[in-house]
Formats: C-alpha cells, sequence, structure tokens
C-alpha cells in the first residue's frame, strides 16, 4: 500500500508539474506572440539553385521586400540564414524598374558583394513567380515574365526564362563582357595548391578572368585530382592578395575529364573556408575562358556539373559569343527549385 500510495503521489506531483510547464509555455508563446505583434515582419524565401530537384544545388535567401532594412540588419540576416549567400530586393516604382531593373543587393556572411551568379538566377527566379502569381490574380496585366532585369551593383543583369524540352522553367543570366587579367605561372601555381606539374592541364593557361568576380580558372588533368582536392592554403592566399585584385577573388578548379559525355566540364569551387556547391560567377568567367582559348566554340552550350564532392550536384550551363578575337554575351542559366518560405521578425 505504502508504494502504491508513492506512486499516486508521484504521479499527481509529474502531472501537477507538467501541468505547470505548460501553462509556462502557453505563458511564453503568448508573451512572443504580443512582442512579435509590434515587430518589423520580413518576408523570405529560400530556392535551391542550378538544380530541378530539392536538397540538391546551391540554397539561397531571397528577401522579397527589404525595405526598412539597414545595411547592419541586412548583414546580420545574412548571418543568421547562413547560407553562401543572401540577396535583399527593394521594389521601387513600376516605372524606375522599367528602366533601370529590380534593385537587389547582394550579401554572403561577412560582407556584401557586387555579384553572384547563383543569387542572381535565385533571385531572379522567385520575383519572375511572385510577377506570374500576381498576373494570374489580376493584380496586374502588363509586367511580363520572360525576362527579369536586375540592377545590381555590377550594373544591369537581364535573366530570360523559356521552357526547356523536359517543360521546365530555365533561366539564363547574361554577365557582364569579360575582362581577363594575368596569365599565371605553371610551376609557381602547382607549389602554391600543392600539386605537381602533371597534375595542370596544358590546353589552356591558367588565368584571372572576371565577369563580375575574379577568380583564377586552373585546368586540372584528371577528374581523380579534381577531386581530392583541399583548400588551398594560405600560401595561396597570400599569392592571390599580392595580384592587387580590385574586388573579391579566388580559384575555380575545371577538369574535362568528366567520365560522361553529356558533361562538359566537372568543377569545384573550393574556397578558403568552405566549398561552393554552384559557382555561377566563376562558371561565367570559364565560359569566356573557354571560347577565347577554343575549349568551347562560339554559342556552344556546355554543361558544367559542380558540388558532387559536398552532396550538392549543380547543373551549370553555358555559352559565350565572339566577335573577332574579343568574347562578349556571356550567358549562365540553369534551374532552380523553391523549398521554404518564412518571416522573420525584426
Amino acid at each position: 500500500m505504502e508504494i502504491k500510495q508513492g506512486r499516486r503521489s508521484f504521479l499527481r506531483s509529474a502531472g501537477a508539474a507538467g501541468l505547470a510547464a505548460a501553462a509556462g509555455r502557453i505563458g511564453s508563446a503568448a508573451e512572443r506572440a504580443n512582442s512579435d505583434a509590434g515587430a518589423r515582419q520580413f518576408h523570405c524565401e529560400q530556392i535551391d539553385v542550378f538544380t530541378s530537384r530539392r536538397l540538391e544545388g546551391n540554397p539561397l535567401a531571397v528577401f522579397t521586400d527589404a525595405r526598412g532594412l539597414s545595411d547592419d540588419e541586412m548583414q546580420a540576416l545574412a548571418r543568421e540564414t547562413n547560407l553562401q549567400e543572401t540577396t535583399f530586393v527593394f521594389p521601387r516604382d513600376a516605372a524606375t524598374e522599367s528602366e533601370q531593373g529590380l534593385k537587389v543587393r547582394i550579401f554572403v556572411t561577412d560582407q556584401e558583394i557586387p555579384f553572384g551568379g547563383h543569387p542572381t538566377l535565385g533571385t531572379a527566379m522567385v520575383l519572375r513567380d511572385m510577377r506570374l502569381v500576381s498576373q494570374k490574380s489580376g493584380a496586374t496585366k502588363s509586367a511580363g515574365v520572360d525576362k527579369i532585369t536586375l540592377d545590381l551593383k555590377v550594373g544591369k543583369v537581364p535573366v530570360d526564362f523559356r521552357r526547356d524540352e523536359s517543360g521546365e522553367i530555365f533561366g539564363e543570366m547574361h554577365q557582364v563582357d569579360p575582362k581577363f587579367g594575368a596569365v599565371h605561372d605553371r610551376e609557381a601555381m602547382t607549389s602554391l595548391l600543392d600539386l605537381s606539374p602533371s597534375d595542370i592541364s596544358s590546353d589552356a593557361p591558367i588565368q584571372t578572368v572576371w565577369t563580375g568576380l575574379y577568380f583564377i580558372i586552373v585546368p586540372i588533368k584528371t577528374l581523380a585530382t579534381l577531386q581530392r582536392l583541399k583548400t588551398a592554403r594560405a600560401k595561396a592566399y597570400e599569392y592571390l592578395s599580392r595580384q592587387k585584385l580590385p574586388g573579391l577573388a579566388d580559384f575555380y578548379y575545371v577538369t574535362r575529364d568528366t567520365g560522361d559525355p553529356a558533361i562538359g566540364l566537372r568543377t569545384r569551387g573550393l574556397f578558403s573556408t568552405s566549398e561552393d556547391p554552384a559557382t555561377g560567377s566563376a562558371s561565367g568567367c570559364t565560359a569566356a575562358w573557354m571560347v577565347r582559348y577554343g575549349i568551347a566554340q562560339p554559342e556552344q552550350t556546355v554543361h558544367i556539373l559542380q558540388g558532387v564532392e559536398i552532396k550538392r550536384p549543380s547543373h551549370i550551363f553555358v555559352r559565350a559569343s565572339k566577335d573577332g578575337d574579343t568574347v562578349k554575351n556571356v550567358r549562365v542559366g540553369g534551374h532552380a527549385v523553391p523549398i521554404m518560405q518564412g518571416t522573420y521578425s525584426l
């Protein structure tokens, strides 16, 4: 009887404690609701870019109306999302947007950047979908959904949309015309990157290229070598800093040894702190580099596969034009798929 009575007492006390805890949770929820009622609300869409399959490609957070956010708040939100990039859209009147494009700012976790490939394509996809919904609801009749032009720090970047052979929406951005920089010594570069001379392909030079951001394109001879690469060591970034490039710069590794005739290049964006699943800005540089050195013909679409090594396969499609010796009209395209939406309260 004493044991049974003790058990009953325990259950009663446990039940009372549970009710008290539940009441505390309800009270806390009510306090949070009251607190959020006075907070500023900012809608955010998350989208996987350069893929048509969720949980692949490169994720991006898009704040669809960032009016009222300060620079410090945008930077803090970029840290909060903790993605490779976060974008902030600043709606303007229809006439201004028609003339100048939709104003967008791009942040990584520690700074604002003037351009990014997957942020541009992903943001344009989100804005296209929003415009399409607005049209269907009858809210607007004039805005098109075949082209979205973004007004970025680097300038105006149009993104064209079409349905591909599978019926999926395909977006293609027109990056700014390329600039070709220094050609780098092969022996010196192999030492910096802990490679042997035989690891570097002789198809084309190691060269700095810019289509909004600077990348040193490093051609790797075999897929096996590409797969075993690790983040470049400090000495490589010391060399990069000595280049005195006016903006962000990094290395981008490419190989024609893909093991799949449908894939033109396998690539990796191994940066100083992490690996990028899809680097659309570097892919644009690579498209210009390929056309300049005859690895790809003008207007030839090359299918780039990146992110396999970190289980985020990304499919990037690039092409570029050529007028005499001048490479221009660099285009980088792919698919994107929405995965999440929500509201941030500040």
